[in-house]
């Protein structure tokens, strides 16, 4: 057999592999109940989002520079972040792959094809931006999840995607989930991802994400979370305003 057609052969069977995770990860994705409330992990779900996110890294041309991981606790945590895009949940969860984070998300996450579904069973939560009755609820969960040892949870304080320099204003009700459910706090800044659009796919992307402070449990119990969120917004800014 002539050795362009090895080639061939072996491009095709790559490609084949490709479309046929494509749909093993659709047909998966099926299975999910969106009616339903999950309470335990699944790590078959995610493997997918894991390696899925991983996949498209490659294909985006993201290049992931991680500092600040040693620092993370054993157990489990309540990671906060600032937040300039889409791609800050998935390159986190990616980064992170190995804490089990379920994010506290804005309900039309849920409703993205696939995707929805699948962050849907790994028990991250939608959030009532207008109802502060059912945003205590989700904050409720999120503790209930770290006490019963299913995840770690993930927050953005900043409430939404911030387009400008600097930070937004902090939710600072966000901090009790680490009060209430007596864990570390994990601050992490993330740098770049706004760009990601733009270089693709000519330039490859240069993600910086960084653990910069860990507060542990018995540090924060007390703490106001409005003196709280302040500190955390300081530390924030000064690792965004390094220059790489």
């Amino acid at each position: 057999m002539a050795w362009w057609m090895i080639i061939l052969w072996a491009l095709l069977g790559v490609v084949g592999l490709f479309f046929a995770y494509i749909l093993l990860i659709i047909i998966s994705s099926l299975f999910v109940n969106m009616n339903k409330e999950y309470d335990k992990e699944s790590k078959y779900f995610r493997f997918l989002l894991n390696s899925s996110t991983w996949v498209m890294t490659k294909i985006a041309r993201i290049k992931l520079h991680v500092t600040g991981k040693e620092l993370l606790p054993d157990g489990r945590f309540l990671m906060v972040s600032n937040h300039r895009s889409k791609f800050d949940p998935i390159l986190s969860w990616l980064v992170f792959g190995d804490r089990q984070l379920s994010f506290i998300s804005k309900p039309e996450n849920f409703k993205v094809p696939i995707y929805g579904r699948i962050i849907h069973r790994l028990c991250f939560m939608a959030i009532d931006r207008e109802n502060p009755r059912n945003a205590v609820k989700t904050i409720n969960r999120a503790v209930d999840l770290i006490n019963r040892d299913v995840a770690s949870v993930a927050v953005y304080p900043e409430g939404t995607r911030n387009y400008g320099e600097g930070l937004l204003p902090f939710h600072n009700a966000m901090f009790k989930i680490a009060q209430k459910a007596n864990v570390p706090l994990v601050v992490v800044t993330v740098k770049n991802t706004y760009d990601i659009q733009k270089n693709f796919p000519l330039h490859r992307s240069h993600i910086y994400i960084d653990v910069v402070k860990v507060y542990k449990a018995d540090e924060i119990k007390k703490i106001k979370t409005a003196v709280l969120g302040d500190e955390v917004r300081e530390f924030m800014l000064n690792k965004l305003e390094e220059k790489q």
